[in-house]
């Protein structure tokens, strides 16, 4: 009998182990060739293609074992840097990995005051910019100068209120969510609430951060039994019994964790959050639209080069981690891993190769075999046995490119995934994808922007009806999620829809944006389908240098016959203030 019977799977097999090839044989590249402390500026300095790159962005990591926290996903900061990015005056980021420590950060912003001139009105934000972000990054510009990093700092103490009138959507691997890319915290109709606090220490090479909140949502009855039906005929499990969703009033912990520099290597442990893709609306393969899960995680701080005939791949980073998945019920407690490549062949050009498995959990027993399978298997899924079963993998693509002659004004960018094939490149067709573009700087309005993306995981492709492709495997039937809530793409499960957002800059931490969010479902997934709108507006505005305040308000109809036979309308309202308090050197 032939191992693979049809010409298809032959092809799948031979992409796979190409691109595993590849990958593999980079990963043991690495270490050979990359020397302590390397950056990426010895190889610009040398590199015809980089030229013009201020030196000092990327200079020699001299303080190259010193800790660092991340900064975290819902922060300022990033918005801020990608926007100077977008505008040429930063070009070593990498956006398809984040999130980034802080002195990953400062390396960022070390020196664009070179490419920065006071004159012109893009030029002026720039610099307002700049001057922003170095009062943020003081101790972390001053800890790559002088070599030390000894902080305590209680970095912010916020409280939010959020009132929703009118029934929300809260089950994102069925029907979708009112609350996107929000922690996974909980929400319900009626008076919802959180407040806490982050901190953190470091001390040399170790850094240790805390960000914990107490978290308050009402109770709502249970789905009727005509729905608990539909559920069970999508997910293809047993009818859930009627209980009721408890009111939630819960301490919760959210990106706490310890880590250390290993040689520019971020090696940390505990609860923590990823963001694997360039857009914003969301990414397919790992989001902040969960809880923070419990990982191990070692991600590379300043990006190295590979020499010989990798060096036109550019600049390269690595991020890669091991954890488990929380309140899944088939199976329970399944773990999972992920890896993930980029690349900068040119300062305008990033693109990512990404992968990650579902395994273990009840019935499917973790053996040093089946992990190692689990990395290295190039079989096709439909060749194993449950013994030999190395877990649900999925792949990832995505880039991001600055386009010629637009350079300074346009940034195109997309994100895929592939459910059965090792790459969404091997099967296009077969891929869920969000492409999107940015646009820094609407002509003849300097200070605002544009945002569009959109998502699809409802594919042409054979067998991928019922909603049982994208997100969905005969085993793992809670596929991608934690708690419930999907740590990919709010779509969901064939799904699709545009998101567009557009943000005024009255400076780089004030600012008002609009956004606008549509989806569909399928039919064949949800009896008679779904359809969704969602218009918010959104202020961010900084009191004084140690007070910010948030305000929100989403309007939403949404269309779902099979959980009301009439059109649902819900509006949400939420304001949030923090405190910045100053930092304490040791």
């Amino acid at each position: 009998m032939k191992m693979f019977p049809d010409a298809r799977t032959r092809r799948r097999f031979m992409v796979e182990l190409l691109l595993r090839f590849a990958l593999n044989l980079l990963l043991l590249l690495s270490p050979l060739y990359v020397r302590a402390q390397q950056n990426v500026d010895s190889s610009q300095a040398n590199s015809g293609h980089n030229a013009g790159h201020p030196a000092s962005e990327t200079s020699p990591d001299k303080p190259g074992s010193l800790g660092s926290p991340y900064v975290e996903l819902d922060s300022w900061i990033y918005p801020a840097i990608e926007r100077l990015s977008a505008l040429g005056y930063i070009h070593t980021e990498f956006l398809g990995m984040r999130p980034w420590t802080r002195l990953e950060c400062a390396r960022l912003i070390q020196g664009i005051g070179d490419e920065i001139d006071s004159g012109g009105s893009v030029l002026s934000q720039a610099s307002q910019f700049q001057m922003e972000l170095e009062k943020e990054f003081r101790l972390e510009l001053d800890a790559l100068d002088e070599g030390q990093n000894r902080v305590i700092r209680l970095e912010s103490v916020y409280a939010n209120l959020m009132g929703i009138s009118g029934t929300p959507l809260n089950d994102s691997y069925h029907f979708g969510q009112t609350i996107i890319n929000d922690y996974g915290r909980p929400y319900e109709e009626g008076m919802n609430s959180f407040g806490g606090f982050s901190v953190y220490a470091t001390a040399g090479r170790f850094a240790v951060y805390v960000r914990g909140e107490y978290q308050h949502a009402p109770s709502v009855p249970a789905y009727s039994l005509p729905v608990r039906q539909a559920i069970a005929t999508m997910d293809e499990n047993a009818v859930l019994p009627p209980t009721p969703v408890a009111s939630t009033n819960q301490f919760q912990l959210l990106d706490t964790y310890v880590a250390a520099n290993v040689a520019n290597w971020n090696l940390a442990f505990g609860r923590q959050s990823l963001w694997w893709g360039p857009g914003d609306g969301g990414a397919l393969l790992f989001s902040d639209n969960a809880e923070p899960i419990y990982m191990f995680r070692a991600s590379r701080i300043a990006p190295f080069r590979l020499p010989g005939p990798f060096h036109w791949l550019g600049p390269m980073k690595w991020d890669v981690f091991y954890g488990k998945l929380s309140g899944n019920q088939y199976p329970p407690r399944p773990m999972i891993h992920g890896e993930k490549i980029s690349f900068k062949p040119t300062p305008n050009l990033e693109f990512g190769f990404s992968r990650t498995v579902e395994l273990g959990g009840v019935g499917r027993p973790l053996t040093i075999g089946r992990i190692l399978r689990s990395y290295f298997s190039v079989t096709s899924s439909n060749n194993e046995t449950p013994a030999t079963d190395p877990g649900k993998r999925t792949g990832g693509f995505d880039f991001n490119y600055r386009l010629p002659f637009l350079r300074n004004w346009l940034t195109l960018y997309a994100d895929s995934l592939s459910d059965d094939d090792p790459s969404p490149l091997a099967a296009p067709r077969r891929a869920g994808i969000s492409p999107g573009f940015y646009l820094a700087k609407v002509p003849g309005i300097s200070k605002l922007d544009l945002r569009v993306e959109a998502v699809n995981t409802d594919l042409p492709a054979a067998g991928s009806a019922g909603g049982k492709f994208i997100y969905w495997d005969s085993f793992y039937r809670d596929l991608y999620t934690d708690k419930n809530n999907l740590i990919g793409s709010w779509v969901g499960r064939e799904g699709k829809g545009p998101q567009a957002s557009s943000t005024y800059w009255f400076s780089p931490r004030n600012t008002l944006q609009l956004g606008f969010r549509h989806a569909t479902v399928a039919r064949d997934f949800i009896p008679s389908g779904e359809t969704m709108n969602d218009g918010s507006v959104k202020v961010e505005w900084w009191i004084r240098q140690d007070l910010s305040a948030c305000g929100f308000v989403q309007y939403e109809k949404w269309v779902a016959p099979v959980l009301a036979p009439i059109a649902q309308t819900n509006w949400t309202s939420s304001v949030e203030v923090t405190f910045w308090p100053s930092s304490w050197h040791k």
